[in-house]
């Protein structure tokens, strides 16, 4: 339950999230309480629970996972550059651990559906990349912009910058349509099949591009849509 009042001065001493922490243990708090504890504090223009609501809400828990640059979690939640590398350091720590035994693997977009099914709640486009070993297996995942998706937005760079930081040798595209259609527009066949150019002069292969919408998806690899003109 959110919050109405954001300063913790305003609440009663049991309710804040650190004393709820010591009296009920970490799992009676909610996702944005934990983030405030770690927070430890807010600012003077911002209380504590309304920095750390905004952090999840800005574009929902799983994205935070996908972001690994301060200055763009500071736009995207906007933080300040302490609180931005305190969220980083958690969400980085909690990946860490989560992965030394869980290998993802991604083989169908079923799969990948249902790994990133949570962008379907969002009011806004959010376009991941999913990286992954030779073996299939996810080394690494990433909100690489939001917003409507053009190639403007999406820029191969960002796309492929990853890739190569983590070794991955391919990748998996994944948007949402908020509208609840997953149907691709012309864009999004556009910027697919220029990104599937790219990763070709990289080595990197474009494995398929999984747009979501409601509680259905498409893939434009089993629709035959990845090609550009050129290459069909």
């Amino acid at each position: 339950m959110a919050y109405q009042q954001h300063r913790l001065t305003d609440l009663p001493e049991d309710q804040r999230p650190r004393e709820k922490l010591r009296r009920l243990g970490a799992g009676a708090l909610s996702d944005y309480e934990l983030l405030a504890v770690i927070l430890a504090r807010g600012t003077k223009r911002v209380g504590l629970l309304h920095i750390a609501q905004k952090a999840l809400q800005s574009c929902g828990p799983r994205a935070l996972l996908g972001v690994d640059d301060v200055d763009r979690l500071r736009q995207l939640c906007d933080v300040g550059e302490v609180h931005a590398c305190q969220i980083l350091a958690c969400f980085e720590l909690g990946r860490r651990f989560f992965q030394k035994g869980n290998q993802i693997r991604l083989r169908t977009p079923e799969a990948v559906y249902q790994h990133l099914r949570h962008l379907s709640d969002l009011n806004k486009e959010a376009f991941w990349g999913l990286y992954l070993d030779v073996k299939g297996c996810l080394v690494h995942e990433e909100v690489v912009s939001l917003g409507t998706l053009t190639m403007n937005l999406v820029h191969p760079r960002e796309v492929f910058r990853p890739a190569i930081e983590h070794s991955a040798a391919s990748v998996i595209l994944v948007h949402n349509h908020p509208s609840g259609d997953p149907t691709p527009s012309a864009e999004d066949l556009k910027v697919t099949r220029q990104l599937v150019d790219v990763g070709r002069l990289m080595d990197i292969e474009v494995l398929d591009h999984v747009i979501i919408g409601g509680e259905s998806f498409v893939s434009l690899r089993r629709k035959g849509l990845m090609a550009s003109e050129t290459n069909q």
